[in-house]
């Protein structure tokens, strides 16, 4: 017997009973970012394999072991994204957005591809929202993305369950000697490291500032940090952008290990973070990477933005209990009907209930079906109303409308009287 199909291993079916919770979460943050003035773009789902490999850096852990890449039938190498930063400023430089430093304020969803160890909260495909901003160099745009986040944990009740924590990298040379100097260091301890801190030692060297290895933990303690090669440039701006969350009155915590996983960041980096999800604690990540443009072939253009995992704050929402109970809400009305002409008479009858009742939740027996059979439908879709449409209602111009969920008797409604008496029973 020939092995049964099923889902890629970490890529997973998003079923029917989950898809509300992540409309609901989509949906707020779309409305959020509307209001702050960002625009929505589509980005693709693949990309030539060497804008990843210039763009995120040879060297870091998801060029070298995480992409799917494979070659397409021109032999060009291509490659699932594994974020969006570097597809958007991709698509900024071939549709000459950022010109004649124009800004630009975008946002993009969907999913990306990291070939990881699949763990609860970690998936090999995971979706996830990005926010850009291009051609702002001040710390008020890094200021406002970090607002916003926290203006989206408002408003999904998660305030109390996230801390922010801020770092800068400073500038690439002041962040190019800190390096030299971890690595000088570290290499006097090298035996003491663990495997993939040593290789990491000669790739990504900053990475190893969030091990998770207990002795490389205690290793750092002694270690130069970046605030000690801070340049007096970016500890203004860093100055400049705590100044303004501090003037909100949002909290932070200066975490001086917090370099994050891709090369392309610069000065301000940030995180939101919750130790209500074990192992995966980060909610959110970004900062600022002024050199990525020019590195991707363009004109020196700023940009700074973040991402937020949509599985992980689905996750924590239903965790924490805070999905609103409305979102799974049952159908309002089951419509049933009996023989071809009520049938037909019903179907434009549900037509003219969802225009006159904006939002109706009606459901139409599909099928056919005896009485007992209909009514049992319609007592399983969970609506409050079932609406009754035979060949005597036909006959008097009227409809059943029989309560299900109390013991309230049928009433025979007219057509024309059926919307206002419906929209009345709803809103009771």
């Amino acid at each position: 017997m020939s092995k049964s199909l099923q889902a890629i291993r970490g890529m997973n079916d998003i079923l029917p009973e989950q898809t509300p919770a992540w409309r609901y979460l989509e949906r707020t943050v779309a409305e959020l970012l509307d209001g702050y003035g960002y625009s929505e773009i589509r980005l693709p789902i693949l990309e030539f394999t060497e804008l990843f490999a210039r763009g995120i850096g040879e060297g870091t852990d998801v060029v070298d072991k995480e992409m799917y890449t494979f070659l397409d039938r021109n032999e060009e190498s291509l490659t699932l994204r594994p974020e969006g930063t570097a597809g958007c400023v991709r698509a900024l430089l071939e549709h000459g957005l950022s010109g004649g430093g124009q800004v630009q304020k975008l946002w993009y969803t969907g999913p990306m591809f990291r070939y990881e160890k699949p763990q609860k909260g970690r998936y090999r495909q995971f979706h996830q929202i990005g926010v850009e901003a291009f051609n702002l160099a001040g710390p008020d745009v890094d200021a406002e993305l970090i607002v916003l986040t926290w203006r989206l944990w408002q408003k999904l009740g998660l305030a109390d369950s996230v801390s922010l924590q801020l770092n800068s990298l400073g500038s690439s040379e002041a962040r190019a000697a800190y390096r030299d100097a971890l690595v000088a260091y570290l290499q006097e301890r090298f035996a003491q490291l663990d495997e993939d801190s040593q290789r990491r030692l000669t790739t990504n060297p900053l990475r190893i500032l969030d091990s998770k290895n207990a002795q490389t933990q205690a290793l750092l303690v002694g270690a130069p940090t970046l605030a000690d090669y801070l340049d007096e440039e970016s500890r203004l701006h860093f100055e400049g952008v705590k100044a303004r969350l501090d003037a909100v009155g949002i909290r932070y915590e200066i975490n001086h290990k917090l370099v994050r996983g891709l090369d392309y960041y610069n000065r301000s980096v940030f995180e939101w973070v919750t130790d209500k999800l074990g192992a995966q604690g980060t909610v959110c990540a970004g900062g600022r990477y002024d050199g990525l443009v020019t590195q991707l072939g363009g004109k020196p253009t700023p940009g700074v933005g973040f991402a937020m995992g949509v599985e992980r704050l689905i996750l924590l929402l239903e965790t924490l209990q805070l999905l609103p109970e409305e979102l799974n809400a049952p159908a309002d009305l089951y419509l049933c009907a009996f023989g071809e002409a009520a049938e037909l008479a019903g179907l434009a009858l549900a037509e003219r209930l969802r225009d006159a009742i904006p939002g109706l939740r009606l459901l139409v027996n599909s099928g056919g079906g005896s009485f007992k059979s209909q009514f049992k439908k319609a007592d399983k879709s969970g609506a409050r109303f079932a609406l009754i449409l035979g060949e005597d209602e036909l006959a008097a111009c009227v409809v059943g409308c029989k309560p299900l969920r109390d013991d309230a008797q049928q009433q025979n409604i007219g057509w024309d009287a059926l919307p206002a008496h419906l929209a009345a029973c709803l809103q009771a």
